[in-house]
This record gives C-alpha cells, sequence and structure tokens, in this order.
C-alpha cells in the first residue's frame, strides 16, 4: 500500500550547536508538521566549517539518534545544510535563439537558456550549490515566470549561482556518509532560514534575512519573489566572545556566560553605572562595568550589520526591501539586536520565528532553528519535483547528485 507521508530530515552542522530536525511531509496535501529535533553541542567546527571530522561524526551521531528518537522514526538521509566564507553568490545572464519554425517557445528551449546560465568559468576546484532562476526576458519584454508557449526568436534568463569550494563542501558530506547515511541535497544555510522565516508575500515585497550564527552570518535577498543576493561574512557570535574576553580580561568561557547572562546589543541608560560581580578561583570577587560589555558587544554587532548594508548599499538592493529585516540565528536571541538592526538599516526589523509549519511550537519559534527548519521545507520542494514513478526530474537529480559523483 502507497506511504502518504514521507519523513524529511534536515541536518546543520554549525560552529556552536549541531542540530537535525525531522518533518512529516503529507505527499497528497502538501501539509508538513515537524515532529522531532536533535542537538548536539558542536565541537568540530571552526567558521561554519569542519577542522576536526571525527568530533563532528560523533556530534551528528548524537544528533541524529535524539531527533531518532524524538520522532520514533529511523533517519535513512537528510538535507544537509552548508556554509563557510568560501561561498559566493552572483547572478548571471543566459541567451538561447528560438530556432522553430512557428516561432514557438517550448520546454526545450527554457532548458537550453538555463543551461547557458549555468556555463560559467568557474575554478576546477569549485561547485555550484544552487543555481536559482530568477525571470526569463523574451524579445525584450522582462519580468517573465514562464516562457513555455509564448512565441519569440530569443529567450534569455537571469540566475542567481552560489558556488563553493568543493573539497571544503565534501567534508560534511563526509561526516554524513561515515554514519552510513545519504545525503538527498546541499542547501545553504541562508537559504535555509529564509525559506522557514519569508512568507511569498515578504519574498515579493523585498526582504533582508540575517542569519548570526556562532562562526559566520549568512544573508539572503529576496525582491520580487526572487532570491537578489547572498552572502557570508566569516564574524559571527564566536568573535563577539572573544571581543568581550579580550575587552574585559576574562577567560573565554566566562565571556560566553557573560554575553548571554548580561549582554545586549545597545548601551542605554540602564546600564550606566551598573557593575557585575565575578566570584573567582582565588575567592577575591571582581567586578565587570556592565557599560563596558555592551558596548563591546554594540561595536561588534554593529560592524556585522555595517557590512551587509554597505554591500547591498553599493549593489542598489536596500530600496528594494520593502518589507524589512529579519533576524535569525542564535545571535537574534540577544537582547535590543532587533533595535540595532533597525538604526543601522533604517528600516523595520523582525526577530526570526516560524509562521507557515506546525508541530512541536516551543522549538519553531526559536530563532537559533530558522535553518535546520528551512532545510525540512525545501525537502519539500524536492517532493513536488519527483516525476510520477518517484524518482527526482533529471535536472534536479543532476544537480542534488552532482557533489556525490564527484567523490567517487
Amino acid at each position: 500500500m502507497f506511504d502518504s507521508t514521507k519523513i524529511l530530515v534536515g541536518l546543520e552542522i554549525g560552529t556552536s550547536k549541531v542540530c537535525a530536525m525531522a518533518g512529516e511531509y503529507n505527499l497528497n496535501t502538501g501539509e508538513l508538521k515537524i515532529i522531532g529535533v536533535g542537538q548536539a553541542k558542536s565541537r568540530g567546527v571552526r567558521k561554519a566549517e569542519i577542522t576536526d571530522p571525527t568530533l563532528a561524526e560523533e556530534d551528528v551521531r548524537h544528533a541524529i539518534a535524539e531527533v531518532e528518537q524524538m520522532a520514533d522514526a529511523e533517519v535513512r538521509s537528510v538535507l544537509l545544510g552548508v556554509s563557510g566564507g568560501h561561498l559566493r553568490g552572483f547572478n548571471n545572464h543566459g541567451v538561447h535563439p528560438v530556432v522553430s519554425e512557428d516561432r514557438e517557445i517550448g520546454q526545450q528551449d527554457v532548458n537550453d537558456v538555463i543551461k547557458n546560465a549555468k556555463a560559467i568559468n568557474l575554478p576546477a576546484e569549485n561547485y555550484v550549490v544552487h543555481a536559482i532562476r530568477q525571470h526569463f526576458v523574451v524579445d525584450g519584454q522582462n519580468s517573465i515566470r514562464d516562457p513555455v508557449g509564448m512565441f519569440g526568436s530569443r529567450v534569455e534568463v537571469n540566475m542567481h549561482v552560489l558556488h563553493g569550494n568543493f573539497n571544503r563542501l565534501q567534508n560534511p558530506v563526509r561526516a554524513v556518509k561515515g554514519l552510513h547515511l545519504g545525503v538527498d541535497g546541499l542547501v545553504f544555510n541562508g537559504l535555509a532560514s529564509a525559506l522557514s522565516l519569508l512568507s511569498n508575500e515578504q519574498k515579493e515585497l523585498g526582504a533582508l534575512v540575517i542569519d548570526l550564527g556562532g562562526g559566520v552570518t549568512e544573508y539572503v535577498v529576496y525582491s520580487g519573489g526572487i532570491v537578489k543576493h547572498t552572502g557570508v561574512l566569516g564574524v559571527g557570535g564566536d568573535h563577539v566572545s572573544n571581543d568581550l574576553a579580550y575587552g574585559l580580561k576574562v577567560p573565554l568561557g566566562r565571556a560566553e556566560e557573560l554575553k548571554v547572562e548580561h549582554g545586549g546589543a545597545m548601551v542605554d541608560e540602564t546600564v550606566l553605572g551598573k557593575t557585575i560581580t565575578l566570584d573567582t578561583d582565588s575567592g577575591i570577587p571582581e567586578e565587570v562595568n556592565l557599560e563596558h560589555l555592551r558596548r563591546i558587544m554594540s561595536v561588534r554587532l554593529e560592524e556585522i550589520f555595517q557590512l551587509v548594508e554597505e554591500e547591498l548599499a553599493q549593489l542598489g538592493l536596500l530600496a528594494y526591501l520593502r518589507a524589512g529585516v529579519f533576524l535569525s540565528g542564535g545571535g537574534a536571541r540577544i537582547p535590543q539586536i532587533q533595535k540595532l538592526a533597525e538604526r543601522v538599516f533604517q528600516m523595520p526589523a523582525t526577530l526570526g520565528g516560524n509562521r507557515s509549519m506546525e508541530g512541536l511550537n516551543p522549538v519553531l519559534d526559536q530563532p537559533e532553528f530558522g535553518a535546520p527548519l528551512g532545510l525540512v521545507k525545501y525537502g519539500t520542494f524536492q517532493e513536488r519535483n519527483r516525476d510520477r514513478s518517484g524518482r527526482l526530474s533529471k535536472g534536479l537529480r543532476s544537480a542534488v547528485n552532482g557533489l556525490l559523483k564527484r567523490s567517487g
């Protein structure tokens, strides 16, 4: 008997934590319900990339075991989130002449123009993670979603291409395959966060999603319903902790505690003149100036936002963000981070929290689960692209398996 549901699992191997999330997808109704989450403290990852494969694999094993127990299901494969400073996104253009006698554009013409847009000169060691179509142009007519059936002599397509170093992308794949799990696809974590946070209306209006992770900050711009830009900064919450350790002259572990318990993104009158008393091994209490702590954090967080703002300003994208800024990741938990983002970007900012999926509500509302949620949601898109025989369509299957085939 045909099973109308399928378990989809997203896996994020982050700098601070490894998180696996399971969703039950109804193939008939298209509904998705989150049924399990598993976590482990991440020990073998730096700046969102694996530095100790043995530790990373062990942490993934723990997260998978936990999600299996909660979901009461066996995990056989995952949608794997990837990130890192080596990832680069850019927009590319493809052109194709329509050669049929009646000049009616067919599916093969669409396939050919997309193929031309993908034919980019990348270094041999690089791999295309995403090639996302933006819109088509037919004989100069812009903003066409699907040109099949239209008449024209020339069809063009704009695409957003995200690529990265093959070997560095292979490390998380190896960690997963080492546990005898399959990889259903690679997904940029920043894109996954955007998928979990934004409604279709917000994508149309124009929105910036910033995922503030432990080792990196990822960002994605949507406008007119399409991805306009993606980026990764090699700066995250760990750098805030390092700044505090240096500025306050305390051990890194203590700096992390201070950040979590007393931190904030803004310096306001409520912290002026206040101090925090710390217990020490010597038995002599030490005092930390709370205003100084907040100022250190504010400077670093403001710098992160300013780097993103300056890049988007150069690209002329700020004017398209009519829905504002959306914050995700563990860094979105920092008090007043929303207010700081509004000050830097000069537009409304919203804290991340899923509004489109069911199940495990306390989990869905937490900003640090944006990427795993989005990975599961990405899996539903793959399912919709499967043909009637239950296999992925040829183009999508090729994209999903390309990296795994190259790995031998």
